[in-house]
């Protein structure tokens, strides 16, 4: 599992590239569903890992066609206990409710890496807070 407090995606509307920042309603955090694997490569051992997506929910859909599963607390110990039966994970791997995601545009320093600071914040802006 990967515990986030949010994650930014790009989307073209009205012919613009607009940066999104989409974040839990409870302004707690997720646990995406996630897999690691430690394996021999030519140069020694490499550990890896993935974020596992799934197709979106109708709030997300309006930016992307997928987005990553988002589990719920009460399934974070199911994720994570190695007896789980494969069916009840793949259970897991769906859309979240689309009540789970706010989400807001955030301004274009956030696609520049060499930005930093305040305007590439995950906190919604204050111009924003209904």
């Amino acid at each position: 599992m990967v515990p986030v407090s949010g994650f930014y995606e790009w989307a073209v509307i009205g012919g613009r590239k607009r940066a999104y920042c989409i974040e839990p309603t409870d302004d707690g955090l997720w646990m995406f569903a996630g897999l690691s694997e430690v394996w021999k490569g030519p140069e020694g051992l490499v550990e890896s890992f993935t974020i596992i997506k799934t197709e979106a929910n109708a709030a997300m859909s309006e930016l992307h066609h997928r987005m990553p599963v988002i589990l719920g607390k009460g399934d974070w110990q199911a994720w994570l206990d190695a007896k789980s039966e494969a069916p009840a994970l793949q259970a897991l791997l769906k859309p979240s409710p689309d009540g789970w995601l706010r989400i807001f545009e955030i301004g274009p320093a956030v696609g520049n890496v060499r930005n930093d600071g305040p305007t590439c914040s995950m906190k919604r802006p204050s111009s924003l807070v209904p």
